[in-house]
Parts: C-alpha cells; structure tokens; sequence
C-alpha cells in the first residue's frame, strides 16, 4: 500500500512538473504561408549549407553534461547594476544577461530575446536555471517600440516573458517566420505580430528592423527547423546596431556588413560553444572574427554568464574573447549585467568576471 500511494505521490508530482509544458511548446506554423521563403523545403526550413544540429556520442556526454565541471559556475554571486536614468539622446545598450538586450536610440528602445523566467525550459521546476537573478524588473524597462527574437529556442522565446510583455506594453514583435504561430499560441494579438523571412524589413517608430541570415536550427520539442532563425539589424536615423542570434561561423558576415553596415555595435554570440555542436554555436575566437567581417564597431559579447548550457567554464568566453580582441586591436565593451553603455563612450574592460569564475 506505501509503494503504491508513494507511486501515485511520484506521479502526481511528475505531473505537476509538467503542467506547462503543452502550452510552453508554442503552435504549429502553417505550412502555406511558410512556403514563401526560398529556405523552405520539405516542411522544413534549411541553412545555406548542411550542418551537424545533434551532437554524436563521442563528443557529447549527458553525465557530464548535467553533474559535470564546478567551474561552469561562478564561484560567489554575479555583480548586477540597478537602472540607470532615462535617457533621450545617443546610442545605449543594457545587457541583462545571456542573450538578453535593451537598445536605446535617442530615447528610442527595442528589447532583445527577452528572457525573464527563472529557468530556459518547457518546465518551470526543471531544466537550466539562472545563475544569477535577473538585474531588472519589467517594470524597470522605458517604453519598448518592439520586441525582436532570433529564433524559438526557450533560452531567446520565453513565454512568461512574451505574455508579460503583451500586457504591460504595446510594443510589437518582429520575429522571423513561424514564430507567429507560438505567439498566437500564447494570446499576443495578430496585429501586433510581424514575422519575416531573411533580407526582409519592418518599420515601426523609427526604427528600421532587418531580418538577416544565422546558421543554426530552431524547434521547442523533438520536431526541428518548422520556423526560421535569424540575426537582426537595428537601426534608427544614422545609428546601426548588429545581433547575430545564435549561429555558427559562415561567410555571411561580409555580405551582411557590406549591405546593412557600418555598425556603431554589434551584440554576438561567444558562449554555449562545444566540440559536439561546431556548426551552429561560435567559438569566441569565431565570434571575433565574425565581428570584424561585419565591419566592427564596438563589440558586446552576449549568450554568456546567466544559464549552464555547454561544458566550457563559467568565465572562459570572455577570457577568450578579450584576449583576441586585444591582439586585434579592436574595441570591446564587458558591461555586468544590468549595465548600461554608452556606445560613443563606453567604460574600459576591467576584468570583472575573473574574481567570479
């Protein structure tokens, strides 16, 4: 009798655990109007070239995956800064943390895979959690004139975040094709969603937002590749800012730089990277590289810091990074999260990382 009722209590808690995730996975697209971009075939969309999205067993371990490695934490908390004041003139750009990014153009702003919740999973009670608390409230954020996101990963889409946004404010989302389907699944309305397929562009306030190419692979359950990544230009009168998304290192980054450039700053990928995964997520030496194909600029390394999702230590990236920067001779900026820069000022890299990891 105790094994069964503790068996029903087993259950009954894996349930609970599960609760949301039917609604966490989004919608399905409709395969018509996916079928306008070239990337499509066979219900699928395609990268330029074929490329390696499952890892193999001698490259990639779960065990050491989930328990291994205690240096891919920090090893005390993570120094977060407070809202700064207002602004209205000028370029800035507030890093949360991960891929999360404010850009502020002349007290413009646009908000950057927005992801607030705790955890970047279908699950709120497992999966990857956040090594260190969010630096801002929603609350704290000015009025946003758009929310774009890369692709449909949980740690870029994330609903609680998306379904925050929707009530709290009215910006739209500029997403590439397909992520309709999730929001709509998640009651954002139709006419405050623009999807768009590569070397597509939307005006809203100001701004003008240009869906561009990445390399990877997108999908919220074991189904893959039904709607499109990408990487995003920003801009707003003279002013131009790059996001790659997430991606592996293609020659597209000249092609990119030479249409939608030059950039006052480009926000890149340098994390998450693994041997198992080479195609789809850079190395910082990659990401660098990618950043002067692009034409430079100053440079904000993102997808590090906040969730444990490869194997590289905690710090590493950015130890990576400042040193190729540094043999380049190219400009970098290293904000904690929370921080504020100032594109045309922005602080001298200090190393603040290194005391943590």
């Amino acid at each position: 009798m105790k094994k069964a009722l503790a068996g029903l209590l087993g259950l009954a808690g894996v349930a609970w655990a599960l609760k949301d995730v039917p609604r966490q996975l989004g919608g399905k697209p409709d395969p018509v109007h996916m079928s306008r971009s070239p990337r499509y075939r066979d219900g699928k969309f395609h990268n330029d070239k074929e490329v390696r999205t499952v890892p193999d067993r001698e490259s990639f371990s779960i065990r050491d995956f989930v328990f291994g490695g205690e240096d891919r934490k920090p090893s005390v908390e993570v120094p977060l800064v407070r809202p700064a004041a207002p602004v209205s003139d000028g370029l800035h750009i507030t890093w949360y943390g991960h891929a999360s990014a404010l850009i502020e153009i002349d007290g413009a702003a646009v908000l950057i895979d927005p992801v607030w919740s705790d955890r970047v999973s279908p699950s709120a009670h497992v999966g990857p959690k956040r090594l260190h608390p969010v630096p801002h409230e929603l609350s704290d954020l000015p009025d946003i004139s758009a929310v774009v996101i890369s692709h449909d990963h949980y740690d870029h889409l994330d609903m609680e975040t998306v379904q925050a946004l929707t009530a709290g404010t009215s910006a739209v989302f500029v997403v590439p094709l397909g992520l309709g389907a999730h929001l709509a699944r998640w009651d954002v309305p139709a006419d405050r969603v623009v999807e768009l397929d590569w070397d597509e562009s939307h005006s809203v306030d100001g701004f003008t937002l240009t869906c561009t190419a990445a390399q990877h692979f997108s999908g919220r359950s074991v189904q893959r590749n039904v709607t499109l990544w990408a990487s995003w230009v920003i801009k707003r009168g003279e002013r131009s800012v790059f996001y790659s998304g997430d991606t592996g290192y293609f020659p597209g980054y000249k092609t990119i730089g030479a249409a939608h450039g030059p950039f006052d700053a480009v926000l890149m990928q340098v994390g998450a990277y693994g041997d198992a995964w080479p195609d789809i997520h850079m190395t910082p030496e990659e990401g660098v590289q990618a950043f002067d194909d692009l034409g430079g600029g100053l440079l904000i390394p993102v997808h590090w810091a906040t969730f444990n999702l490869a194997l590289h230590p905690w710090g590493e990236p950015i130890d990576r990074v400042w040193r190729e920067v540094k043999a380049s001779g190219l400009k970098l900026a290293v904000p904690r999260p929370g921080e504020r820069v100032d594109v045309d000022n922005p602080a001298e890299v200090d190393g603040w990382w290194q005391a943590l990891a």
